[in-house]
């Protein structure tokens, strides 16, 4: 049977295209190598919150007195919060399977490797081979964790994201290296639940693409925790021979060794295009991603790629967005493009990150003229409520047109909050409109019309 595309991958990025392709009327396969919804559904954004939830609760718990509660005997079974995080993971993929059965899409379980501009050779697990014709094929095949010379995994001692899900027993110490959302987030989880966690980041502060403030504040969370942070440093060597780990870090004050059970490698990701087939059919590849245009065409006409193996940042809802505009171009519609300086990142720690368009410190080397508000937590009557008074909102604004550059936030609940100033800067909203909208009281989200109204110097509860 020859369709009119076929995805070669099910992650955000490859079931999402696939399922637009089915509205859009193009009979549609998906080919998978392991389970559907690829890394973000079975090993990265959900079954993460799964865990953080999990770290969360207990925190709560432990924590119970300052609500005015008692909470005399608890405790965690470590096991059973990853059996929990699991049970999500799965949830969700069967969900995929339901989507799929739902828009008429074919799923080929198998490892692909593109033949021609137009064929799929699927290697299935009991060893055969079936040629898939597509008129058009999309690559989604994402990415892995990224593992450095001095820092090799083995999947026991130095583990990378997915073991980091499903250890079998919580470790007495770990020494996580790289402070980016990945490790930040597994920093506060194993934390929370008990470990004593060292974070190195080779930069000068931890989530170092966040703004400077955001960052600073994120750094005395985590020391305020109890958490050892180590920044300007860099890991030159493990020594795994004996029972754990010898982890040698250089500081600015010369080597440093800190021992533990295990090591968490999270120096970012690494995308998959190896051995599926890039060579022999001639499509361009540079540093390490595909080459695409702005509408995820490769060199070859009738191949598209999109996600985490192409240039852009590696988040799934990314991903997700490409897919539809890749399928829109391939169904002969004419899709706006992305707005690769609107796209919103989250980090799922505590306090939590979220963060739009430039950082104060872009805005200024970009030349604009800008004015900044900020809104502490502290001043929140809702944050007061919750218990939760870490943190702030800041917005950066143009001074000429009252143009919203970036927002950053760093607090509870901020990242159910950041899809109101990418909404904002969509609609080419003002700073003067943010303070002459009403936003309901109390709420974590006023913080936002207050922050702006901090830049023009009317905020009235600061």
């Amino acid at each position: 049977m020859a369709y009119d595309l076929v995805v070669l991958g099910s992650g955000p990025g490859g079931y999402v295209a696939a399922i637009r392709a089915s509205q859009l009327g193009l009979k549609t396969a998906v080919i998978e190598r392991e389970s559907l919804g690829g890394i973000c559904l079975n090993w990265g954004c959900i079954p993460t919150k799964a865990l953080l939830k999990s770290a969360s609760v207990y925190e709560y718990m432990k924590h119970a007195d300052e609500y005015g509660l008692s909470a005399k005997e608890f405790d965690k079974d470590f096991s059973k919060v990853v059996t929990r995080s699991r049970g999500v993971a799965d949830k969700m993929s069967k969900g995929v399977q339901f989507l799929m059965k739902k828009n008429k899409i074919d799923v080929i379980m198998g490892n692909g490797v593109i033949k021609s501009p137009t064929q799929i050779e699927v290697t299935k697990e009991d060893g055969s081979k079936e040629v898939v014709e597509g008129k058009n094929i999309t690559i989604a095949t994402g990415a892995r964790s990224r593992s450095l010379p001095n820092l090799q995994q083995d999947g026991k001692k130095i583990i990378g994201y997915r073991e980091a899900m499903t250890l079998p027993e919580q470790p007495k110490k770990m020494v996580i290296v790289g402070s980016g959302a990945i490790g930040s987030e597994f920093a506060y989880f194993y934390h929370a639940m008990g470990t004593e966690v060292t974070l190195v980041e080779y930069l000068p502060n931890i989530v170092p693409n966040e703004d400077e403030e955001v960052s600073k504040q994120l750094g005395r969370s985590f020391k305020k925790m109890g958490m050892n942070v180590m920044t300007n440093s860099a890991v030159e060597s493990v020594d795994t021979s004996g029972d754990g780990c010898k982890v040698t870090i250089k500081t600015k004050k010369g080597e440093e060794v800190v021992e533990c059970d295990i090591v968490l490698s999270a120096v970012g990701v690494i995308a998959n295009i190896e051995n599926i087939g890039l060579e022999d059919v001639g499509v361009a590849t540079d540093n390490g991603k595909i080459v695409v245009n702005e509408y995820y065409q490769t060199n070859i006409p009738s191949i598209t790629a999109i996600g985490d193996c192409v240039p852009g940042p590696a988040l799934a809802h990314v991903a997700s967005h490409e897919g539809i505009i890749a399928v829109e171009k391939i169904a002969g519609m004419n899709p706006h493009k992305m707005d690769y300086g609107n796209i919103p990142g989250c980090t799922y720690c505590s306090p939590e990150i979220a963060s739009v368009g430039m950082t104060e410190k872009a805005a200024k080397e970009a030349g604009y003229e800008i004015k900044v508000g900020k809104f502490p937590f502290s001043a929140s009557g809702k944050a007061s409520a919750a218990n939760h008074n870490e943190g702030f909102v800041k917005l950066i604004f143009d001074a000429k047109y009252g143009e919203l550059l970036g927002g950053h936030m760093i607090g509870y609940n901020v990242t159910e909050m950041v899809a109101d100033l990418v909404s904002i800067r969509k609609l080419e909203t003002t700073g003067h409109e943010i303070i002459s909208t009403v936003y309901p009281h109390p709420t974590m989200s006023e913080a936002i019309m207050e922050a702006a109204a901090d830049a023009y110097g009317e905020c009235i509860h600061i």
